[in-house]
């Protein structure tokens, strides 16, 4: 007997049914996956955020705080950029702006470059933060299947399915 939850390849869970054609279905169905994942994390970022006392924040804006909190090092634009794997350096530097007006962040410019460091409230809220995610979804996680040691598994897994879509989208580009 078969499991229900197991999808096969008559059970197709994809979101664009000709991108699940042929050889590689497999793909759409992670790609399906990853989109759902993906709204559902930014939607439990916002909310966290709210919760913690600023909703007043974007997703994107949410990730750079807590990167340029991140061993409480100072950043640069690019240093930031690179470690979240975002192309588009312009929405970045807007959240940085955002941020820095908000005084979630500092920012210090040396020569050309402009270095970012978290504000005592800006570590405030990552901390605060910190505790909702805790109570919130971390205590949740003992009464599911997934191991932390299964959960380090699945992210080296999507870190390997990034470098794959950024070796695809430089082939595309060049076509």
């Amino acid at each position: 007997m078969s499991d229900p939850d197991t999808p096969t390849p008559s059970r197709r869970i994809v979101s664009s049914r000709h991108l699940a054609e042929g050889d590689g279905w497999e793909a759409s169905e992670l790609e399906y996956g990853m989109i759902i994942a993906y709204n559902a994390f930014t939607r439990w970022m916002s909310r966290c955020m709210a919760a913690a006392g600023n909703g007043d924040l974007t997703p994107l804006e949410i990730l750079v705080l807590h990167n340029a909190n991140h061993r409480g090092r100072e950043k640069r634009l690019t240093d930031i950029c690179f470690l979240l794997n975002i192309e588009d350096t312009h929405t970045v530097n807007y959240a940085l702006r955002k941020l820095v007006k908000a005084e979630l962040l500092s920012a210090e410019k040396r020569g050309k470059e402009v270095f970012y460091r978290t504000s005592e409230a800006g570590a405030e809220l990552c901390e605060a933060y910190r505790a909702i995610r805790q109570a919130c979804f971390l205590d949740g996680l003992p009464r599911t299947d997934i191991s932390g040691e299964e959960l380090r598994k699945i992210a080296a897994q999507l870190r390997a399915m990034s470098g794959q879509y950024d070796q695809a989208s430089r082939a595309a580009a060049s076509l």
